[in-house]
């Protein structure tokens, strides 16, 4: 299933006219990040994964529309899934996509990583 195309323009919204945010295909969904750091993504298996300081990720979990991230079988501290039915409303997508952008923003700067180019047949005789 691909990601909702719909949630995804609203995050667009949310997120429009800020410095230093940009978008790529991430996880078969679409990562919005901050300062090089993925703050939100609009899931493929539905609503968004967001990504807050891990207790209060923690305080958060209601078990029913905000769990924990799972990722090959493992929770990934600090990271949510939260339902479509969590963020319907502007105001409720607001709220959780700003918490993900401000936790990002908050992190240092990334540095980009030097480019290497792959030589062809490399390590054959």
């Amino acid at each position: 299933m691909a990601y909702d195309e719909e949630l995804a323009e609203r995050v667009r919204e949310v997120v429009g006219g800020r410095a230093g945010v940009s978008e790529r295909a991430m996880f078969g969904g679409l990562a919005f990040l901050f300062g090089g750091h993925m703050g939100v993504a609009v899931s493929r298996e539905g609503g968004l994964m967001v990504r807050m300081e891990p207790a209060a990720a923690a305080a958060l979990v209601d078990d029913t529309s905000v769990t924990p991230m799972v990722m090959q079988g493992r929770e990934l501290d600090g990271w949510l899934r939260v339902t479509e039915a969590a963020v319907r409303s502007d105001r409720d997508l607001t709220t959780w996509v700003e918490r993900g952008a401000r936790f990002a923003a908050a992190l240092p700067p990334k540095t980009p990583k030097p480019r290497t180019r792959r030589r062809k047949n490399a390590g054959l005789p």
